[in-house]
């Protein structure tokens, strides 16, 4: 197998942008909605969304690599991370608490130049509880970094990364790349998807780290989407693509074996535009839960908040199996008595609606 980057016009990639035409005017009128509607938003509407869009690409990309934060200490990283917390709170898990870092700051710096110092300091923030790996440095083993699937003896070999000797001065050509690309440089690519896909796909095909390649790559991707749009954008990659990894990772199979790249950026111009629908949904949502708590939150005790926020938390694709009286006691601490009398008293507010009946009666919020 000869890849990309062994092929002598690496790394001249060639795509025909006429492909993605219609998706890029769709998702320039998705961005420009979405933006509007925002700004006709109250602060802490605009904040709530774009903390929760920073918590789903934390929690994802990290899914897509199979490790599993907890939702609890991202939210609390980010907000720790953006000042919002008087007393900075607590995270026991460190990956979450890296992650959400990696989030806060790749939004703070969207608009800076991208340099080997900033690549060193996300990867040591995303992996600095790692310590079987070099964390903050290209790698530089000897072995060959390959992207294998399969039982012990029946692997199969999906891609194969240029050696860590080439490694410095292809990420120096890559950075220069990715640069050049930005507004102002001297080869500026002024349609933002199609340069995320083309970042993405560079680094992802360099894989210059030991491990949290993909997680930095998707980064990249939100980066160069955001200095091309002139603003942090709105949405969230991973989320997209962990919802079907396998299209995700035979996409990029298929582009690594070719610089033509046009089925590439068809398929992540795809991934973009569909980020942008899911986060024009979130805002719906979050817009209906500041109505929601504006109608119903003077009329409820600490107890029925403390469940009824832990319910809004699971976002839009709702509370799994929703609210029944075991799990109003785990989450309040209350007695059973207590948790019947509260769950009705909801019902009768409107607050709540009811599915099903006896052992299996189960509420959910009338949002």
């Amino acid at each position: 197998m000869i890849y990309n980057w062994q092929q002598p016009d690496w790394p001249e990639f060639r795509y025909d942008v006429s492909e993605v035409e219609d998706m890029l005017f769709e998702f320039a009128e998705l961005t420009g909605h979405v933006s509007g509607i925002l700004k006709a938003l109250p602060e802490a509407v605009q904040l709530e969304a774009m903390i929760d869009l920073m918590v789903a690409e934390a929690i994802k990309t990290s899914e897509i690599e199979g490790e599993y934060l907890s939702r609890q200490d991202v939210v609390s990283s980010i907000r720790n991370n953006l000042g919002l917390n008087q007393t900075p709170e607590a995270t026991k898990d460190k990956m979450a608490q890296g992650a959400g870092e990696l989030m806060t700051d790749a939004r703070k710096t969207y608009a800076d130049a991208l340099t080997e110092e900033k690549l060193f300091q996300w990867h040591t923030m995303l992996l600095k509880e790692q310590r079987q790996i070099n964390v903050g440095v290209w790698r530089s083993r000897e072995e060959p970094m390959q992207v294998i699937s399969g039982a012990l003896g029946k692997e199969k070999v999906h891609f194969e990364a240029p050696p860590s000797s080439r490694i410095p001065d292809e990420m120096n050509r890559f950075i220069q790349w990715f640069n050049h690309t930005a507004p102002g440089g001297g080869n500026e690519l002024k349609k933002a998807p199609v340069r995320s896909a083309v970042a993405h796909l560079y680094f992802e095909t360099l894989h210059p780290f030991e491990d949290g390649n993909g997680r930095i790559g998707r980064v990249l991707a939100e980066k160069a989407l955001s200095q091309t749009l002139g603003r942090p954008v709105l949405l969230s990659l991973s989320r997209t693509i962990e919802a079907d990894k396998k299209a995700y990772y035979n996409a990029l199979e298929q582009a690594q074996k070719s610089n033509d790249i046009t089925s590439w950026v068809m398929y992540f111009v795809g991934v973009i535009l569909k980020s942008q629908q899911q986060a024009m949904s979130l805002v719906d949502f979050i817009l209906k839960k500041s109505k929601f708590f504006d109608r119903f939150n003077n009329l409820l005790n600490e107890r029925q908040i403390k469940a009824v926020r832990r319910m809004l938390d699971a976002g839009s694709e709702g509370f799994e199996g929703g609210m029944n009286a075991r799990k109003y006691i785990a989450i309040t601490k209350t007695s059973k008595a207590t948790a019947t009398r509260d769950l009705q008293h909801l019902l009768e507010l409107g607050a709540f609606l009811q599915e099903g009946g006896g052992r299996s009666t189960r509420y959910i919020l009338n949002i």
